[in-house]
């Protein structure tokens, strides 16, 4: 089996890497490890943090599956910790078969005043605000029919498992990764005698979609860990992706165990 490995940029994950290794190769194991997407690895360690592995994600994509080893605050996929190691690399040695937990993503089409299309994809989540941090105009279609015009600071798109992330902040659900969904939230919306929002966030099933139609001449898209100016935006329509990321899950540790240790305990 390949491995392939991409770290948070410290002194402390790069040390904690170095252990790793060091462990299998002791064990003398036929797991090898590789640098970068050409080599196709079959399974990424993702050693730092959510960022971290958002990172990895967006790296390798879709084919390998991912393992996270968090080396700071806790993770919400991650699934080791440092002194957790040794039965890590005797999982590994053993050969059990993982469970593979595979979440949804979310599927975006951005098209620009000119006609160009751009077909991206978050794990976590797309964010959209205005570019001047002024007021955001969208007009929020789903299948089509128009539903609301926004006006506020933002809209996000998420993932069931980004569902955790930005979307938790605004109030939005906390959605299984098993429902193949996206989830549409507002940030700060205007709600007054002029203007009316939904003001609640909504759960789309797998065939519907979303679309957004940007009246601002800049704004801010954010996905996952990509943000930048996008100029000219016509609209963005968002779907659940046709592919998932595969996790390896070689010990139990279910999703409501994940929020529950993430939100509430702050432990494993």
């Amino acid at each position: 089996m390949k491995i392939a490995t991409v770290l948070r940029n410290d002194d402390y994950t790069r040390e904690v890497e170095l252990r790793l290794k060091d462990k299998l190769k002791e064990a003398g194991s036929m797991y090898t490890f590789v640098t970068g997407p050409d080599e196709h690895p079959d399974m990424v360690l993702s050693i730092g943090g959510d960022g971290t592995l958002l990172e990895a994600v967006h790296q390798y994509g879709m084919q390998p599956t991912y393992v996270g080893i968090h080396t700071g605050h806790l993770g919400f996929y991650a699934d080791w910790r440092p002194d957790e190691l040794d039965d890590f690399v005797t999982m590994l040695l053993e050969q059990k078969e993982p469970f593979i937990a595979e979440y949804p993503t979310v599927q975006c089409q951005i098209t620009t005043g000119d006609g160009q299309v751009y077909h991206k994809w978050a794990l976590n989540e797309l964010v959209v605000r205005n570019a001047s941090l002024s007021t955001l105009v969208a007009c929020v279609n789903i299948n089509g029919d128009e539903l609301e015009t926004f006006r506020g600071d933002g809209l996000i798109v998420s993932s069931p498992s980004g569902s955790t992330a930005y979307n938790k902040a605004v109030d939005g659900a906390i959605v299984h990764p098993s429902i193949e969904a996206i989830q549409l939230s507002e940030i700060a919306s205007i709600n007054n005698q002029a203007y009316r929002t939904i003001n609640s966030s909504l759960v789309l099933p797998k065939h519907h979609t979303v679309e957004l139609i940007v009246m601002n001449p800049e704004i801010m898209i954010g996905l996952d860990r990509e943000h930048g100016v996008w100029k000219n935006v016509r609209s963005i329509i968002c779907r659940v992706g046709q592919d998932k990321v595969k996790f390896a899950r070689y010990k139990k540790l279910t999703f409501w165990s994940r929020v529950r240790n993430s939100f509430i305990t702050g432990s494993r």
